[in-house]
């Protein structure tokens, strides 16, 4: 599954793959054809960081073969890279995680972007057996455990390092939640939905 990332910020097309699973659909009672929702800043976060930060998100399923998701981030220091997950709950620990793609924020502190791939009722991740892995990164493991399928019906943006996130008064803790795993926090996530009831699981 490829998830094309269309960058609204400068002139061209970019284009960002991403991994997705498909399995059959679950038939949630409040699935539907679009749905608009609002992040919200990661729990337990300081004040001071980026304290204006906000994403609305819609996503749509007009491409037919996937799902269109369109973000707006706002209210971070102008030029702050950001990378964008599906994941499994919002807060930490945060479950099982899918790297989505980039959402550099631009000259006036805010961007939109457009992903597409799967962001609905079959968005999930499954490791049917362990089998190595190529360590590409120091943190990389190499192998992977086994899990039944995981549905991943939520979002989170994490700083893209250490620098963009003190740039934006937060704390400079190092997660691995970007492509060589040396990301900064998370900032903004769907935690204003339940756990078990991420807004991706809101569309059919």
């Amino acid at each position: 599954m490829y998830a094309y990332r269309i960058n609204h910020s400068r002139a061209g097309l970019g284009a960002a793959v991403a991994l997705g699973l498909i399995a059959g659909a679950t038939g949630l009672a409040n699935a539907a054809s679009s749905f608009d929702f609002k992040m919200v800043r990661t729990k337990g976060i300081p004040k001071e960081c980026a304290e204006h930060a906000t994403a609305s998100v819609h996503i749509d399923t007009s491409p037919g073969f996937a799902e269109k998701l369109v973000i707006t981030a706002k209210g971070f220091k102008p030029g702050t890279p950001l990378v964008l997950f599906a994941i499994q709950v919002p807060n930490a620990p945060f479950g099982v995680g899918w790297y989505e793609g980039d959402v550099a924020i631009g000259p006036k502190g805010s961007v939109t972007e457009t992903f597409i791939t799967r962001f609905n009722i079959e968005t999930f991740a499954v490791a049917v057996g362990k089998a190595p892995a190529p360590k590409t990164h120091p943190a990389d493991g190499t192998t992977n455990p086994t899990f039944p399928p995981v549905h991943t019906y939520h979002l989170g943006i994490w700083f893209d390092s250490v620098a963009a996130a003190k740039a934006n008064g937060c704390l400079q803790n190092q997660t691995p939640f970007n492509g060589d795993h040396t990301a900064g926090p998370q900032v903004l996530n769907t935690g204003n939905f339940p756990d078990k009831a991420g807004p991706l699981s809101h569309i059919d």
